[in-house]
Parts: structure tokens; C-alpha cells; sequence
């Protein structure tokens, strides 16, 4: 039975989102392993406490996500 677990940010993603994401990644896995595995693919998403995540040394929260997403829309953000 195959076991998806994916550990972010918490308060970045909406419920909605999550639910894409779960839907998404099952379609991922079944493509690979064969549709009979649906019924049993498990996929969970896990919140990590806002700045209790961190990359190269620093902190990283929600907000810092936002920042980083617009960046990529052709917005220029600075992170500090």
C-alpha cells in the first residue's frame, strides 16, 4: 500500500488546496503502480508551526511563502 507523506508550512495552503494536492499526487502514484492501487494509496499532509521550519539557517514562514510564490508571478520580493 503505498504511503504519501508531505510536511509544509502551516497556514500557507488551504483545505481546498490540500484536497488538490491529495487528488493530484494519488494520480501521480497510480499512473506509476497501476490504477488498482487507488483504493489503497494513503497520502497525508502534516502543518509545521510557522518559523519552526527553516532553510540554510533561517526561519521560514507562511508570509515568506507568499513572498516567494508572487516572486515567481513576475513580482520582486525581498525575504530578510
Amino acid at each position: 500500500m503505498p504511503l504519501v507523506q508531505i510536511t509544509g508550512v502551516g497556514n500557507y495552503l488551504t483545505l481546498e488546496q490540500k484536497q488538490e494536492i491529495i487528488r493530484k499526487v494519488t494520480d501521480a502514484v497510480v499512473s506509476v503502480e497501476g490504477e488498482g492501487l487507488r483504493p489503497v494509496t494513503w497520502v497525508t499532509i502534516q502543518d509545521v508551526q510557522p518559523g519552526a521550519w527553516g532553510v540554510g539557517g533561517s526561519p521560514v514562514t507562511d508570509a515568506d511563502l507568499r513572498a516567494m510564490a508572487r516572486q515567481g508571478q513576475g513580482q520582486v520580493v525581498n525575504i530578510d
